[in-house]
């Protein structure tokens, strides 16, 4: 099986409003995590009309991204085709994907592209499969469980968090091929 496991960084949370600002991407491929096979940019914001947006500050303080930090990064239009071109026919995974997703399928759209991946993996849906009994599943505690951890200064970055998140899913499909 080959998957792509990414994670964006964004101005916000409406994909129709707000921007992204970083990509991180890891090629699972056999149930290994390659990690020679890696997307990592960010990305210069911008709104619907193209202009350039200043990252919010309540957005920073989650990510750590700020505006001197993309100041010259790419535009969007740039990076998407050559993240598009990564993904190629791979299946997709994220924790979350329905946000990720929401983000990439406004952002193709607006590119004039279109964000189609034959399948769709999230990881916190499988953690629910895998851990039924459980309440939480968000990120950290779902690397807890697994006992994975985030390199230091990793968390809320695109390639920090994506590290973790395609480890929890070569153990979650691992549990859940096990558990039928």
């Amino acid at each position: 099986m080959n998957v792509v496991v990414f994670d964006l960084e964004t101005t916000g949370l409406s994909p129709e409003r707000d921007a992204i600002v970083e990509i991180g991407a890891l090629r699972v491929v056999d149930g290994r995590v390659v990690e020679s096979e890696r997307f990592e940019t960010l990305v210069r914001p911008q709104n619907a009309a193209g202009e350039v947006v200043p990252i919010p500050w309540r957005a920073q303080q989650v990510h750590g991204i700020s505006d001197a930090m993309v100041q010259d990064a790419p535009e969007l239009g740039q990076v998407l085709p050559e993240f598009l071109d990564f993904v190629g026919r791979s299946a997709v995974a994220a924790h979350n994907i329905g946000f990720d997703s929401s983000f990439m399928r406004a952002a193709a759209r607006r590119c004039g592209l279109v964000w189609a991946p034959p399948a769709e993996y999230c990881t916190v849906q499988l953690s629910r499969r895998a851990f039924p009994r459980e309440r939480a599943h968000n990120l950290d505690v779902l690397a807890q469980r697994l006992g994975l951890s985030f390199a230091p200064g990793g968390r809320h970055r695109s390639l920090g968090d994506v590290q973790v998140t395609a480890e929890a899913f070569v153990r979650l499909m691992e549990r859940l091929s096990v558990l039928g």
